[in-house]
């Protein structure tokens, strides 16, 4: 009995039917949207508090910006923990994943071809399938490909995998950012580790000063002059300076340790590691485009644009969640009752053609996915106007501070010229018979005191240079989106 072919009248039903329900699919999305645009950078305004800092073409770091400080050592150091610490291991997996996923949503948009081969052997009940089927032993060899392909008519499949790639590539950008975090953190433990060991030399200083002080004194009272008074304070003295060279130690000891952890290895590596000898710092430079060729540079900044681009992306694809699916899909393979007869002729089946699927009714899961993706989109959004305006903090900071401490500076350098034509003056008055030693040994102390403050002075600057760089974008450079525009509903 051959079937019947359906007459116009019912075809043109269902396409009317059809036509309906697809309209009112395509309409279902109807009032969800995000609520958060991407900030312009140049909004934010940086002419005031950036007033008077150099500028220049060349403003933003090199890659390698650690070199600048002029210590073979910290390079070396660097390098080291740049060429696979365990903290950088974590950036890389995740890396890797976002790849992977992104290799998954390409995937999925691409047609699919699989093979299958099986063997049966049947025996159905005589009581339920009659003397003629049943009793009986039934063999089956089948072989077989099947064919499918979902075709991405709304592009939904496509912005998954678009959505997949950003996030990859902010992965990506994760993981250099965590380069750069992992070479400032080297460099500022260097930098403190070269504080500490000036502090333990002027405190040593201040040690040889009080011993000195203290033999005189001795002298002095054993004479008649002074009292025991001046020989208490100068043993406290001692006693300080000698409690300030212990604690210098105890921070060079950490200050290795830690640098040994930076690297990734045990603590042993960390006694291995000899005095810093940094040069001067460098003087600050500003390159004349910010703010908004800095979001171009910021590991973090590009990073968030990525994922804002991902969000988008993820919208579109909920959008089309709400159209019709068609996908085409078949068989061919080859079926008989045992292997001798499977290469017949009348072995051969198929079937294959389109088929069309539309959502009528889901409980709003689609809207819900849908609203979730825009709530995904506004809180990426948040994290890239947040990081732009984190970023323009960072860098004006970085910038006032250093030209705070090269303005602290300059008065401790007066204040230490002044120091030593008193100690000079002093010394003089001594070689002449008209002071006293103890005049001498008096007039070091304020010397001391402004080193002190200079060898402070000196390392905040280092950090605030550490700082800078690593605010600019450490001397990287990446491609950021375009600007994203959202579907219409």
């Amino acid at each position: 009995m051959h079937p019947r072919p359906l007459s116009g009248r019912p075809v043109a039903a269902l396409g009317t039917l059809f036509l309906a329900l697809a309209l009112a699919g395509c309409a279902s999305p109807g009032g969800l949207d995000p609520a958060a645009q991407p900030q312009d950078a140049d909004s934010h305004e940086v002419a005031r508090s950036l007033a008077g800092a150099p500028l220049s073409e060349a403003g933003f770091p090199r890659q390698d910006w650690w070199r600048a400080f002029g210590d073979p050592q910290l390079d070396a150091l660097v390098s080291e923990a740049l060429d696979g610490t365990p903290s950088l291991a974590a950036a890389e997996a995740r890396l890797r994943k976002a790849r992977a996923q992104a290799g998954l949503a390409d995937a999925a948009r691409k047609p699919v071809v699989a093979g299958s081969a099986q063997y049966a052997v049947a025996q159905l009940p005589r009581g339920l399938a009659g003397d003629e089927l049943g009793g009986e032993l039934m063999h089956n060899a089948v072989l077989m490909l099947n064919f499918d392909w979902p075709l991405d008519v709304w592009g939904g499949k496509r912005a998954e995998y678009e959505a997949a790639l950003g996030q990859a590539r902010a992965a990506e950008i994760d993981a250099q950012a965590a380069r750069l975090a992992l070479a400032a953190d080297v460099t500022r433990a260097y930098i403190a580790l070269a504080q500490a060991f000036e502090t333990q030399d002027l405190a040593l200083r201040e040690q040889q000063r009080s011993e000195h002080l203290l033999q005189l004194g001795r002298q002095r009272v054993d004479a008649g002059i002074d009292g025991a008074l001046a020989l208490r304070n100068a043993e406290t003295a001692i006693a300080t300076a000698k409690a300030q060279v212990e604690a210098a130690q105890q921070q060079i000891d950490a200050l290795r340790n830690t640098l040994a952890a930076l690297l990734g290895k045990g603590p042993d590596r960390g006694l291995d590691i000899a005095r810093p000898r940094l040069l001067q710092a460098p003087a600050p430079a500003l390159p004349g485009v910010l703010p908004s060729e800095l979001l171009g540079r910021r590991p973090d900044v590009v990073a968030a644009r990525w994922r804002v681009e991902a969000a988008a992306q993820g919208i579109r694809s909920a959008k089309a969640m709400f159209r019709p699916a068609i996908d085409l899909s078949g068989l061919v393979g080859l079926a008989a009752t045992g292997f001798s007869d499977l290469f017949d002729s009348d072995a051969v089946l198929g079937f294959g053609g389109p088929a069309i699927s539309l959502p009528i009714f889901d409980g709003g899961a689609r809207r819900n996915q849908l609203d979730a993706r825009d709530a995904d989109y506004d809180l990426a959004v948040a994290g890239y106007n947040q990081g732009v305006v984190e970023a323009l903090h960072e860098v004006t900071d970085a910038v006032q501070a250093i030209r705070s401490l090269d303005a602290q500076e300059c008065s401790l350098q007066e204040a230490r010229a002044s120091a030593e034509a008193a100690l000079q003056l002093a010394e003089t008055r001594y070689a002449a018979g008209i002071g006293t030693q103890l005049d001498v040994l008096a007039a070091q102390r304020p010397l001391l005191q402004v080193e002190q403050q200079l060898a402070a002075l000196r390392a905040q600057r280092y950090l605030a240079t550490v700082d800078l760089d690593r605010a600019l974008g450490g001397g990287l450079s990446f491609d950021a989106p375009a600007t994203t525009s959202l579907p219409n509903s």
